[in-house]
């Protein structure tokens, strides 16, 4: 039986460490902008007289161009390295934020929705959780991702109250342009990726995102950790475009709201390392099977009983905690699966399920609220949703893949 090699202070090399931690800075700048949008639907339906529904929709558009991006942004990067990728994408997301600004219907939808849907797909998990995939040893490969996810989070415990604090004293179009700024500072990190797709530390397998996918879609539970990922997607990008008018809606400060996404941030960076471990301790299946139980019983909780300041910020530590902590467990049993070699174009097929559930929280959110005054009935369905993900996510066959061969 061969014997496990454990990480040594030589699998951290300076290359490894450089773009670990550029990674991070373009992961939680990307998040962080992405995840304070929501702090705009109020002031842009007053402002610029958008309806819930207009704004929800422009967001859903945003999560579905999301994951239509992530499959080639993945596969280019994949092939090409990140240098390009994350520099087009950073262009992108200034000039989407731009267009926003503007408050016409146009810049809402191509530039708030399929614009920065594009340039989020350059920025995030798909792309910079391959380039570290292919580049750490595998004795240090999952730490590295954890580490990824969670610095990559704490963008948003910054600049949602930032944004809300501007909000509070300047426009919301001007606050817009400063975003904007902030989003094109990400293309001067992208000279630190290789101009093409050298990353990989060990014997390099060359990429064919074509077959990895075809493979990849007859393994059971590849398909069954796409289908579980749908409801991720439809669980936290609602939370994320609805939260600042619900907790509108229940009489509570716009500051409230804003805390609660930076707490989501800040509880996200641990959740994120401790669900690292945990996975590599009892199993990524199982830990993945976990978050969505837990995360489903805040939500039943938060929703459904009465609403304060302080369940508020309890809902937002806690959804925090297993807001992007599913990323660990999800990188660590696709490189288990099948490799790194062709992680991006993989994790991009995946995502597409994510968005697609994104797509719907953001859009029939908003639309439950203009037909009925309520959110009741979308707080239903992300419960409903979320069982059903837990119970998928159990019982997913997660062997190694072996080509050619069908699973029993």
């Amino acid at each position: 039986m061969a014997r496990r090699r454990f990480a040594t202070s030589a699998d951290w090399t300076p290359a490894l460490l450089v773009v670990l931690v550029v990674s991070s800075l373009i992961l939680s700048t990307s998040m962080g902008i992405r995840q304070s949008l929501g702090l705009f639907l109020d002031p842009m339906v007053r402002g610029a007289g958008v309806s819930v529904a207009t704004f929800g929709l422009a967001m859903a558009l945003q999560n579905l161009f999301w994951g239509i991006g992530q499959p080639a942004m993945g596969a280019l990067s994949d092939r090409y390295g990140g240098r390009i990728v994350v520099l087009l994408a950073a262009l992108c997301f200034a000039l989407g934020l731009w267009l926003m600004s503007l408050g016409t219907g146009f810049g809402l939808f191509f530039g708030g929705g399929v614009l920065i849907g594009l340039a989020v797909a350059g920025t995030s998990h798909g792309v910079l959780v391959g380039i570290l995939s292919r580049l750490a040893a595998p004795g240090v490969r999952a730490l590295a991702i954890s580490i990824l996810a969670a610095a990559g989070s704490l963008g948003t415990f910054v600049i949602a109250p930032a944004s809300q604090g501007l909000l509070d004293r300047i426009s919301w179009d001007t606050t817009l342009l400063l975003l904007a700024a902030l989003a094109a500072a990400m293309a001067r990190l992208a000279v630190f990726f290789k101009r093409n797709g050298g990353e990989a530390a060990g014997p390099a397998e060359r990429p064919d995102a074509r077959r990895a996918i075809g493979e990849a879609l007859r393994h059971p539970g590849y398909l069954a950790m796409t289908l579980a990922f749908f409801a991720c997607g439809f669980q936290l990008i609602f939370v994320a475009t609805h939260l600042p008018k619900f907790v509108a809606i229940c009489g509570l400060a716009p500051s409230v709201s804003a805390n609660a996404i930076a707490l989501i941030g800040i509880f996200n960076a641990v959740g994120t390392l401790v669900v690292g471990r945990l996975g590599e301790r009892y199993g990524n299946k199982l830990i993945l099977a976990l978050i969505y139980v837990f995360r489903t019983v805040a939500i039943a909780c938060y929703a459904f009983l009465p609403v304060s300041m302080e369940s508020t910020l309890a809902f937002g530590a806690a959804m925090g905690f297993l807001w992007l902590s599913v990323i660990p467990p999800v990188s660590s049993l696709l490189n288990a699966m099948f490799g790194p070699t062709n992680f991006g174009a993989l994790f991009g097929v995946m995502f597409f399920s994510h968005q697609v559930g994104a797509f719907l929280g953001a859009y029939l959110g908003g639309l439950a609220y203009d037909v009925s005054g309520s959110y009741t009935m979308a707080w239903l369905s992300l419960v409903v949703v979320g069982i059903l993900a837990a119970v998928i996510q159990l019982s997913m066959d997660d062997r190694p893949s072996q080509p050619g061969k069908a699973f029993a």
